[in-house]
């Protein structure tokens, strides 16, 4: 098998988010991530003021031009945010001080400081008035995934015929209570048909009996497998940084903003995530392969 994990915002130490990320931190993570058996990644860069979110992409662009390492693990980036639904739980572990109604202008200067790497983008379709920004990004070849939002079904629905195609990490990205029936989770699912869903298999994220119901319903040949790794990945229990932000890790590897009950980002490594596929959802090598390999690189339009 040869992973491509679209979603890691760090790793062993190293933290894609950080303004003062180096090239020697960079390196170390995809050091790390190679010898744990990744073969690739998108690197996710989360929500931040827009000149910071620009420095932040020009400099990941280039310290990876840098690396021969670092250009073969880091075949692009996942941008998540900054047009995210503020709302409180919704929002996650991002700062909602940050977050604004996605734009063509601010999304062009994004992709411009992201160096034709930005691969994915992750938004709140309610926060794109008339759905033209995603039409935007999907027109300049960037996979559009729904996530830390909260839309209507017809919300949804215009976001998909603009050209949404994906879910990041079902189950999260909300509050922890939700309605019974009318909820965002209920409104990806109706869409399941049209829809790439991203899962995070940490037994945290989604209890392993509620990922299997997942996988039932929308099939292994419409669902993805990330770790959401973060800096703590390999690190164990302690206090980390996320972006520009303390995460709390527990002795259970559960990360979160102190006293914050909403997860944010995962310690999660490839290695592990495999082992709980085979472990607690009894998959076999090839649908494991499906999960972690060929469907995110079917979703990406990437060999």
């Amino acid at each position: 098998m040869k992973p491509f994990d679209i979603q890691v915002n760090g790793y062993a130490g190293t933290d894609f988010c950080a303004t003062s990320l180096s090239a020697d931190q960079l390196n170390s993570a995809c050091t790390a991530l190679e010898a744990d058996g990744v073969d690739s990644i998108l690197a996710t860069v989360i929500t931040d003021s827009l000149d910071h979110l620009l420095h932040k992409l020009a400099n990941l662009v280039h310290l990876r031009e840098q690396d021969p390492l670092a250009q073969k693990m880091i075949k692009g980036i996942h941008l998540e945010g900054p047009f995210l639904n503020p709302a409180p739980g919704y929002i996650g572990a991002h700062e909602p001080e940050y977050v604004k109604l996605a734009n063509i202008d601010d999304t062009k200067r994004l992709l411009e400081a992201g160096g034709g790497l930005i691969r994915l983008l992750t938004l709140a379709p309610e926060m794109d008035p008339y759905f033209e920004t995603i039409r935007y990004l999907v027109g300049e070849g960037v996979v559009v995934s729904a996530g830390h939002c909260n839309p209507n079904l017809d919300q949804l629905r215009g976001g998909i015929d603009g050209g949404l195609s994906m879910v990041t990490h079902i189950g999260n990205g909300c509050p922890v209570d939700l309605p019974r029936h009318d909820n965002v989770i209920q409104r990806y699912l109706h869409f399941r048909d049209k829809l790439w869903i991203c899962y995070i298999p940490d037994g945290h994220h989604i209890q392993f009996f509620a990922l299997k119901n997942y996988l039932d319903m929308v099939g292994l040949e419409r669902s993805i497998m990330v770790t959401d790794a973060m800096s703590a990945s390999r690190l164990g229990p302690g206090l980390h940084r996320l972006a520009d932000f303390e995460v709390e890790v527990d002795e259970a590897g559960v990360a979160r903003r102190p006293g914050s009950a909403n997860l944010a980002g995962s310690t999660l490594t490839m290695s592990r995530l495999s082992r709980n596929l085979r472990e607690h959802l009894n998959l076999d090598d090839s649908e494991i392969q499906n999960l972690i390999d060929d469907n995110p690189r079917k979703a990406l339009g990437m060999k």
